[in-house]
């Protein structure tokens, strides 16, 4: 996304549970640095359900499809009462068809160091696209589940060419591909084939290697620094994206972008933690991620590189961590800090 005026607008849904207190800490984060965003504060999840009954009002809806741009909190998807998934809903509605999960080393000295990888998940088609339904056994209604997944040729070559592309842009030097084509022969065989098709593209620029899923997974394990851009179908990415996630400290500091041709919604992909909601201990650093990604989506690369500058500063420094990550701040105090090393 390119843009020349000085304010953007953009849609903000504060979520559930502890996304108002971590969304509130990097809106103040981001004011402290002057980022452009102009914002339309809109509700979904639960606070979407109390207000007009539905996760994902169809006013918020409005609000990205005018933007083009959010930055969501964490929201919970009602059990029951026929909701549907509401990230699922937002990827389908706007065409959100690429899932990019940057993954890095912040605080040092854990069990991995020096990790700098970035999965990108096909978020549109796969076993996600749910389409399920049971078969009546004798008696039992319900004696067999069934779920169909699908893969079309042409998202298999625009995630794929869009993780190359990514590479290119960023001076990465890998793209792994990784698939299940040995059992699944069609479903990720399409995608493996189209994979190889685009990689031949980018001969001489980037280099390719291909991954079966349980293999990457053990290797990500024994050996992550192999590893540079990953890309992946849907369910793959879902669980290699945590998984990643635990190589630099959890979900707490994994940030997420979802992106389309028309919008793209910036995320904290941890889930809404009501359990220490309200209680002021909330680490906000995921969302703020989240949002540096977002200032580089719209070409604002120097107030990124503020931001990721300040948050290497507190928390490398070590003296300010709220208790996820081993000290004692609350978010106030992890906000404050933060706002003194960017300002």
């Amino acid at each position: 996304m390119t843009t020349d005026s000085k304010t953007i607008p953009a849609t903000l849904i504060a979520g559930d549970g502890i996304g108002p207190e971590i969304v509130e800490s990097v809106t103040e984060i981001l004011d402290t640095v002057g980022a452009p965003f102009v914002w339309d504060r809109q509700l979904a999840g639960m606070a979407g359900v109390d207000a007009v009954n539905d996760p994902l009002p169809k006013q918020t809806i409005e609000s990205i499809r005018r933007t083009g741009l959010a930055l969501k909190g964490p929201l919970t998807t009602p059990v029951g009462g026929g909701f549907k998934s509401i990230n699922v809903t937002l990827r389908q509605e706007f065409g959100l068809f690429a899932n990019l999960r940057p993954t890095k080393t912040i605080i040092p000295g854990g069990r991995f160091d020096d990790i700098d990888l970035v999965l990108f998940r096909e978020n549109l088609e796969g076993y996600y696209a749910a389409m399920e339904h049971y078969i009546p056994v004798g008696e039992d209604p319900k004696g067999i589940a069934l779920s169909s997944g699908f893969n079309s040729r042409a998202e298999c070559r625009r995630i794929v060419k869009f993780a190359f592309e990514y590479a290119v842009k960023n001076n990465r030097k890998t793209v792994t591909i990784v698939h299940k084509a040995n059992i699944l022969k069609l479903l990720t065989g399409l995608f493996l084939e189209e994979g190889r098709k685009v990689a031949e593209e980018y001969k001489g620029r980037i280099e390719f290697n291909e991954r079966i899923v349980d293999a990457c997974a053990m290797q990500l394990v024994i050996n992550p620094w192999q590893f540079d851009v990953i890309v992946t179908t849907n369910l793959f990415g879902d669980i290699l994206s945590d998984l990643t996630a635990g190589l630099v400290g959890g979900l707490g500091m994994a940030p997420g972008a979802n992106i389309g041709e028309k919008a793209a919604v910036f995320e904290a992909v941890h889930g809404s933690a009501p359990d220490i909601a309200g209680k002021g201990i909330a680490n906000p650093l995921a969302l703020l991620l989240a949002a540096v990604m977002m200032l580089r989506h719209v070409n604002r690369n120097d107030l990124a590189d503020r931001i990721d500058a300040g948050i290497k500063k507190v928390i490398t420094n070590g003296t300010v961590r709220t208790k996820d990550l081993g000290g004692n701040a609350s978010t106030k105090d992890l906000t404050a800090a933060l706002k003194q090393a960017v300002a």
